[in-house]
């Protein structure tokens, strides 16, 4: 059974901002959280577009676009769909990136379970 970890506490991460957490034990890469209409989605910091995953932002919390209406990978200027993880934009159109589920506690901690894709050996 994995361990849930926490993360942040849901007012870390306010309405339209996207923030990196991690990594975390059982993580190569940080964990996106953000939070669109209210919702919190949490996507692995890895740009699909070469295998492994690249870290998307250019600078810590650098995970938007210029308008704030997409995730970016500023590598090779890749745009990802807020809510489903979809490249609408760039090299690995069609690709997503790796949702991270979430729970949120009573007291507002949000925690993770390791991904079994991100396991270290």
């Amino acid at each position: 059974m994995v361990t849930p970890q926490l993360l942040c506490r849901v007012e870390d991460v306010a309405e339209g901002e996207a923030r990196g957490f991690g990594p975390l034990e059982g993580y190569r890469r940080k964990i996106v959280i953000l939070r669109r209409n209210g919702a919190l989605h949490a996507w692995l910091d890895a740009c699909p577009h070469y295998p492994g995953g690249t870290p998307m932002a250019w600078k810590t919390n650098a995970y938007l676009n210029g308008e704030k209406t997409h995730l970016a990978c500023h590598s090779h200027g890749a745009l990802f769909d807020m809510e489903s993880g979809e490249c609408v934009l760039g090299p690995c159109l069609g690709q997503q990136l790796t949702r991270i589920a979430l729970a949120i506690s009573d007291e507002g901690e949000i925690f993770v379970a390791a991904a079994q894709e991100e396991k270290r050996a």
